[in-house]
């Protein structure tokens, strides 16, 4: 099923949610089409709008401060784009790379995607133990570059300039 972000009023990325739940505050005139999917329609007997990518709030909705972005499995695959951080093979495990044996947390920057071979080749060792390079750093998105990486829009050149993610490289 098809993911949509929700704008607050403030243009600021909020959540995502479901094409079922965007349709809704459509046509409740709660939400906004800011972007949509090229050439796909919602088509029903009184309906007929855009499959919509990006939804802006018509309201402002006041939320609590979230300086940072909650750190999870699934966050570091979508973070590094499922690529291993060792090879740039296909990344389908997450990686400590000071091992959680030698007092390693659970944090954006203590982690990173890897292929199986490469986690398993690496063990319980640090990378630089184990004789391993990173490709690339790992760093801590912010809550809003997190929404944008987990629903692919960051690296999208369709999109307008206001929702790229900034360094993101555009596709090419």
């Amino acid at each position: 099923m098809r993911e949509t972000l929700v704008l607050n009023a403030s243009f600021e990325p909020l959540s995502t949610v479901s094409l079922r739940r965007a349709v809704v505050l459509i046509m409740q005139d709660k939400a906004v089409v800011e972007h949509a999917h090229t050439g796909l329609r919602v088509r029903a007997e009184s309906v007929d709008l855009p499959v919509p990518q990006v939804i802006r709030l018509c309201r402002y909705v006041r939320v609590p401060f979230r300086p940072r972005a909650p750190w999870s499995r699934r966050g570091v695959l979508v973070r590094d784009r499922h690529r291993c951080a060792y090879c740039g093979r296909r990344a389908s495990t997450v990686d400590h790379l000071v091992p959680r044996s030698q007092g390693g947390a659970d944090s954006w920057l203590n982690t990173v995607a890897a292929c199986a071979t490469d986690n398993h080749r690496k063990a319980d060792r640090t990378p630089t133990q184990a004789g391993m390079r990173l490709l690339a750093r790992p760093f801590e998105p912010t809550p809003g570059d997190a929404l944008l990486l987990a629903l692919g829009l960051g690296e999208s050149t369709a999109l307008p300039e206001w929702l790229r993610v900034p360094g993101a490289a555009p596709a090419a």
